[in-house]
């Protein structure tokens, strides 16, 4: 199963290690890992594919909207 790690950085006093962050749910899914960073969160992403191999990279974006998802659409065919 997939792996969703993040923070929101509206409290600028707070400070995270994204790496470590990140690698924390290595153990998620061996087959990509992503991150978005941007002035207010970060989402970081670790996939384990198994449907829609090529094109699942995550965190989406689409102009100012970004998703992480963690699941799968049943009967999505």
């Amino acid at each position: 199963m997939c792996g969703i790690v993040g923070f929101t950085k509206f409290n600028q006093k707070d400070s995270y290690d994204k790496a470590r962050l990140l690698e924390s749910i290595n153990h998620r899914g061996p087959d990509s890992k992503n991150s978005i960073d941007n002035e207010n969160v970060f989402f970081g992403h670790s996939r384990l594919s198994i449907v829609d191999l090529d094109n699942g990279t995550q965190p989406m974006q689409y102009k100012d909207l970004t998703i992480v998802f963690n699941g799968e659409i049943y009967n999505h065919k």
